[in-house]
């Protein structure tokens, strides 16, 4: 979806000023909301990718005047509502006022989580289909406005660029956010110059890569 986190290109937000030496956390909350974040994800009622989109559906002037983790724990109470693991009330009061609900997975225990975070969620899939593109081919992005869930960056639609890498086939996450399915494509690092992106006033000597999976491209006769 076209939403507030998609700001490549765009202008009028400030300059990037990166932090020196920045810390992990800029607070004790920060690392609460990771943990929580994380330990909910672990009890298996959604996907990653669905937890990307509940984050995209902010509204935009939410959006942009909250924080990292501010955003990721407002994204969470929109998962936890709607998979029925609390009520509004449980918000609004901070505690629960009802039984343990029933998740696919057992609440994430202390003694797993190292193991847990070291497995992660693996993407990759093994499918019959063989790629349709090669590494040197010319593609192009198609031009695409959907509601729902994309990980092509809307600035990169419509662009032409060579692919350079061939990462495999894994997990497409503009169905598995919607529960459509894992529907597992080829996805390839394609390399757009800054110019073919924003036009001759971008800096010449730059490249952007971007991982698009195989539906999103189409090839260049």
């Amino acid at each position: 979806m076209n939403g507030a986190q998609d700001l490549g290109g765009m202008m009028g937000f400030g300059p990037v000023i990166p932090e020196t030496d920045e810390p992990y956390f800029h607070g004790d909350w920060e690392k609460r909301a990771l943990a929580i974040t994380l330990a909910c994800g672990a009890l298996g009622q959604w996907t990653l990718d669905e937890s990307r989109h509940a984050r995209e559906t902010i509204p935009p002037a939410l959006y942009l005047s909250k924080s990292y983790y501010d955003i990721w724990i407002t994204a969470l109470e929109k998962l936890l509502l709607r998979h029925d693991l609390v009520t509004a009330e449980e918000l609004q009061k901070g505690e629960a006022l009802t039984g343990q609900p029933t998740t696919r997975n057992p609440p994430l225990a202390a003694e797993r989580v190292a193991a847990a975070l070291a497995k992660g969620s693996p993407t990759e899939r093994n499918i019959s289909t063989a790629p349709r593109f090669a590494i040197g081919d010319r593609v192009t992005t198609k031009v695409i406005h959907p509601t729902t869930h994309t990980r092509l960056p809307r600035y990169a639609r419509g662009k032409t660029g060579v692919v350079k890498f061939h990462h495999g086939a894994h997990v497409f996450p503009d169905t598995h956010a919607h529960d459509r399915g894992e529907q597992p494509a080829h996805c390839y690092g394609i390399a757009f110059s800054a110019q073919d992106l924003w036009g001759e006033g971008a800096d010449p000597t730059l490249s952007v890569m971007v991982d698009c999976w195989e539906p999103y491209l189409e090839s260049v006769a």
